[in-house]
């Protein structure tokens, strides 16, 4: 791997494509080792890339300039690095079995009340994590399972819903909809170290992470078991702890005996296909035609996940049918604020005699509604411009986000519910603009259909 010359460069100047393209092409060797099975050549590799000086750089610039959480330091208070620290900090980048305990932060989950714990390392820490990911990621990008998409390059919540329509347009199928309980908090660690198969230096410096210990409140606590959310690796773990949950369930129904229609077995190959696991994280969705395959299928997950030290949530598993109520649940199930569910019509609408769609959950409408709800209170003397700002970028992630599903009703209800909540604040804060506002726009009065006295005659302006 050819390196640059180091001496040469300030931080404003280093060419960053270049170092990107050659980080690039040694991350393809390893994909390609890992992918034939040379697992001496892809620890060769990795030892490499630990020690490239352009990945340092990259990793460096990924979590003091790039990561939203630049500015949020760890049990050192550093933080906001100028060039000249970001370089030293390259310099300094170097394996060993020394780590810091993690600060712990509670935040508040997305639209409840309950919080959930966020480990935050160091500056350097997460800038060396940054560097292991370089090299551990295209090993494990090599190996991991097709139906898996949280945390992956590439791979995003929409490829997991369109996998999920695949599977279920063709039959409805009963699916259990299920959730990991506190996955990130216990992953045994002896399991995951097991699992990484890589070589002593990568293992020691991954336990002590492991093993660094949590700072909450001024005391420290021993890390025991769990990945602490907030480090730059910590994603990528939780899906090696995960990998195989597919394989297993896939091998589980090759030895289903299942028939075609005309009464002949189903091939071992068909009878994997009939079966599909689709996972995001630590959310994911078993689905097949036959209630009793689910059930086994739930048996299964549930065993080989005591062996992590995981459990399913109760409160968020659930067996439904896709078309159809099951035990007084209605049709369909949320996954990842989508909802997916089948609707009966007639033969001149369908062949199949139902519909997939997809739309937005009642959950993400309520959620999104109360925050443009939520934003417009806080702003009740604000400027128009500033009103508009703060809230340009809501409504256009969350559109964008169910712009690919079937949302158009759905859109158009919450255009007129914000419509109504923006009138209600401009008539507070300028209560003279909005009659103004009307006659400027050009609109056309409307007159009542009864003749009488002046007072019936007056004019209603849209």
């Amino acid at each position: 791997m050819n390196e640059l010359n180091q001496t040469t460069y300030e931080w404003q100047n280093i060419p960053w494509r270049k170092l990107e393209r050659s980080v690039y092409k040694l991350q393809k060797r390893i994909y390609q080792a890992s992918g034939r099975g040379d697992i001496l050549t892809v620890h060769k590799l990795q030892r490499l890339m630990v020690n490239s000086w352009s990945a340092k750089c990259l990793a460096v610039r990924k979590v003091t300039q790039d990561n939203q959480g630049k500015k949020t330091a760890g049990v050192d208070g550093v933080k906001s690095l100028s060039p000249e620290a970001r370089l030293n900090l390259v310099g300094q980048l170097k394996l060993g079995h020394k780590v810091k305990p993690v600060r712990r932060v509670w935040i508040p989950k997305p639209g409840k009340t309950e919080k959930r714990p966020l480990g935050i390392p160091t500056i350097y820490d997460r800038a060396l994590q940054a560097l292991v990911k370089l090299a551990l990621e295209p090993q494990w990008e090599a190996l991991f399972e097709p139906n898996s998409y949280g945390f992956r390059p590439g791979r995003s919540c929409h490829d997991a819903i369109e996998a999920i329509h695949i599977a279920i347009s063709q039959k409805p199928k009963y699916v259990l909809d299920a959730d990991i309980a506190q996955c990130f908090d216990k992953i045994n660690h002896q399991v995951l170290l097991d699992k990484l198969q890589t070589f002593p230096k990568f293992r020691q410096q991954i336990k002590a992470w492991l093993k660094a210990g949590i700072m909450d409140n001024g005391e420290l606590e021993p890390s025991l078991a769990g990945v602490p959310q907030g480090g730059t690796l910590s994603p990528l773990l939780a899906n090696i702890a995960l990998h195989g949950m597919e394989k297993l369930v896939k091998d589980f129904a090759e030895g289903l005996k299942l028939f075609y229609p005309n009464g002949n077995y189903l091939s071992k190959e068909r009878k994997r296909r009939s079966l599909h696991l689709i996972r995001y994280a630590d959310d994911f969705v078993c689905m097949h035609e036959e209630k009793e395959v689910v059930l086994k299928c739930k048996e299964i997950i549930a065993e080989w996940l005591g062996t992590l030290g995981l459990s399913l949530k109760p409160s968020k598993t659930r067996l439904v049918h896709t078309l159809k109520s099951y035990q007084g649940s209605s049709p369909g199930f949320d996954f990842l604020g989508f909802n997916i569910r089948q609707y009966p019509v007639g033969k001149y609408h369908s062949r199949r005699g139902y519909k997939t769609l997809i739309k937005p959950s009642k959950d993400s409408q309520q959620t999104h509604y109360q925050k443009l709800k939520q934003t417009i209170d806080k702003r009740k003397a604000v400027s128009q411009a500033d009103l508009i700002a703060a809230l340009n970028p809501i409504i256009k992630g969350w559109s964008n986000y169910f712009s690919s599903v079937c949302s158009q009703k759905i859109f158009n209800r919450l255009d007129d519910l914000v419509y109504k909540k923006i009138s209600r604040w401009a008539k507070r804060r300028h209560p003279w603009v909005f009659p103004i506002f009307v006659l400027t726009c050009g609109a056309t009065p409307r007159r009542r259909k009864t003749q009488g006295n002046a007072h019936q005659d007056r004019d209603d302006y849209r």
